[in-house]
């Protein structure tokens, strides 16, 4: 089994119902004991900023950002606390080797949501004190940063805003890579024009094989390859299936796009984005567990060793040294 990094999954938000340590749980995809056994390298694990006036998994009202995100803290860094043997934080590609050469997984945190910003730079830096090195711009609303993919046109071709446009800018200067996953086209165009380093769309598939609006036309997965960014195979299955609201999230489907993904932008830009804890459905891989059956298909497939590498590990490695 290769070791592998997957950039996203929704794991702390879930466990706001009463966890407080992911090393093993019940009723989620994913676990540090779980990712430990599929001998993964590392997890990208994201602060998501729910819509203003949800309640939390546990029935309490949405606190505000600030607070909701040293609730994640709390429990990703008292998990790490409690199992220091096996979780470290990475907040680079260097802790991630290392970390791996100890026999430890690697926890990266990430937000999903750039709401909590609030347009200031300033929020940005201390967003990267606190160990985030990855910001998903938006979620499915509008935010400081921009607008939303969406089936409305009008705010699917809207760009980013003034402070996105800067926000993207301080991002490359200060070290942390910025995710067009949930962003507009018009976003994903202004990022590919302003940005100087390798971006990521961190859990979106191929919109050639399945038209929903969250995944990438075949035009920007070439020019997210020509930046040297990488996009993380998501396993929800709308994003996979031709077929609109599909329930079933198939190997062979998740290969397809992994093949087409390859063959439009290369090698070098494949990778995971499980979105585990974050999507729902019939899934076929549904935990590291199950994770073998993805690589063992992609092989039959016809990946090479080196691509399958690439896929599983390489290639977000390499973008977290050119851009963190």
């Amino acid at each position: 089994m290769l070791p592998y990094i997957d950039m996203h999954c929704d794991t702390l938000g879930v466990c706001l119902r009463g966890e407080n340590d992911i090393f093993e749980l019940d009723d989620t995809m994913l676990d540090v004991k779980r990712m430990m056994q599929a001998g993964q390298a590392a997890q990208f694990f994201a602060v998501f900023f729910r819509p203003v006036g949800e309640m939390l998994p546990n029935g309490r009202p949405m606190p505000p950002d600030d607070e909701l995100f040293e609730m994640h803290c709390a429990l990703l860094l008292g998990s790490i606390a409690a199992h220091s043997e096996s979780l470290a934080l990475a907040r680079s590609a260097a802790d991630i080797v290392q970390n791996c050469a100890d026999g430890k997984v690697s926890a990266m945190l990430t937000l999903e949501n750039g709401r909590a910003v609030r347009g200031e730079l300033e929020r940005i830096k201390w967003f990267y004190e606190r160990g985030v090195r990855t910001i998903t711009l938006t979620w499915n609303e509008k935010n400081c940063f921009g607008s939303p993919n969406s089936a409305d046109a009008q705010v699917m071709n809207a760009g980013l805003t003034a402070f996105g446009a800067q926000a993207v800018e301080y991002m490359n200067e200060l070290g942390m890579l910025i995710d067009v996953s949930h962003l507009s086209d018009g976003g994903f165009w202004d990022v590919s024009r302003i940005s100087r380093r390798p971006f990521a769309a961190t859990h979106s598939n191929c919109r050639a094989l399945s038209s929903h609006p969250r995944n990438l036309t075949d035009e920007m997965i070439r020019v997210l390859a020509d930046s040297g960014g990488v996009a993380g195979l998501n396993f929800f299955p709308p994003f996979l299936s031709p077929t609109p609201n599909a329930q079933r999230s198939r190997v062979e489907d998740m290969c397809r796009h992994v093949l087409h993904m390859l063959k439009t932008g290369g090698e070098d830009c494949i990778a995971l984005g499980s979105d585990f804890d974050g999507i729902h459905g019939e899934l076929e891989i549904g935990s590291p567990s199950d994770m073998h059956l993805l690589f063992g298909a992609l092989r039959d497939a016809g990946l090479s060793t080196r691509q399958l590498e690439k896929f599983a590990y390489g290639n977000v490695l390499r973008v977290m040294r050119e851009c963190i």
